[in-house]
């Protein structure tokens, strides 16, 4: 009778280790079955498609951010150099003087009785 009554209580023992692992193999398979429903593999499958590829995919989103970033900076730097070219024009037109002294220090031209001599520093 000892011995019977050992085999009641592991074999209850064994069974409630048996219906717990029921109980979770069961709640893995309830996490598959949404993806039965045909609408939720629509979606992932339009997900997946949209992230990785279509021509407008989220890696590409991400380069063209970065390369407009970068434009927007090169325009920056663009428009301050065509401000300072602006300004340095206008310095030219506003009469002779100014017109021969920035040809004489860019250029280094002279006027024809004169020697031009220049300093290298090293």
């Amino acid at each position: 009778m000892k011995d019977f009554c050992f085999f009641l209580y592991f074999s209850e023992a064994m069974i409630q280790l048996i219906r717990d692992k029921a109980k979770a193999l069961l709640s893995g398979i309830r996490k598959v079955r949404m993806f039965r429903n045909k609408y939720v593999v629509a979606i992932l499958v339009f997900l997946v498609w949209i992230v990785f590829f279509d021509e407008n995919n989220l890696l590409a989103h991400h380069r063209n951010k970065q390369r407009l970033k970068a434009l927007k900076e090169q325009r920056i730097v663009y428009r301050e150099k065509i401000e300072a070219d602006n300004r340095k024009l206008e310095e030219l037109r506003s009469g002779n003087k100014n017109l021969e002294k920035y040809a004489r220090e860019q250029f280094y031209m002279t006027k024809p009785d004169e020697d031009l001599f220049l300093v290298v520093e090293k």
